[in-house]
C-alpha cells in the first residue's frame, strides 16, 4: 500500500509562488505516472498537471505556462512549481497516481486572495 504525503501549501497573495512536495512510500512509485490533483470547494477533484516515467509533462490548460511538475525518483517524490497564482487556483491540492490509487493522502491547502 502506497502511502502519500503533500505539503508545500499555504496562503499567497495573487502573482505569487509556492512549491508543493509529495514524498510516497512505496517501490512502485518510479514505475507510475505521477499526477498533481486540486479539489476546490464545491468542486470536482480535478488533475491539473502529470509527469511520465520519463519526464513527459502534461498539464491543464488552466495552468499551462504557470506550473512546473518534476519528480525525483531517488527520493519517490514529485514536485509542483506554482507561479503567477490567481485566485482561481485556490484548492487542497493532492498528488498521486495517473490513474489515481485508491488511498488519497490528505492534502495540502492552497489558498490565493489578497
Amino acid at each position: 500500500q502506497v502511502e502519500l504525503v503533500e505539503s508545500g501549501g499555504g496562503w499567497v497573495q495573487p502573482g505569487g509562488s509556492l512549491r508543493l512536495s509529495c514524498a510516497a512510500s512505496g517501490s512502485i512509485f518510479s514505475r507510475n505516472v505521477m499526477g498533481w490533483y486540486r479539489q476546490a470547494p464545491g468542486k470536482q477533484r480535478e488533475l491539473v498537471a502529470a509527469i511520465s516515467t520519463y519526464g513527459t509533462t502534461n498539464y491543464a490548460d488552466s495552468v499551462k505556462g504557470r506550473f512546473t511538475i518534476s519528480r525525483y525518483s531517488a527520493k519517490n517524490t514529485v514536485y509542483l512549481q506554482m507561479n503567477s497564482l490567481k485566485s482561481e487556483d485556490t484548492a487542497v491540492y493532492y498528488c498521486n497516481a495517473r490513474p489515481p490509487w485508491p488511498n488519497w493522502g490528505q492534502g495540502t491547502q492552497v489558498t490565493v486572495s489578497s
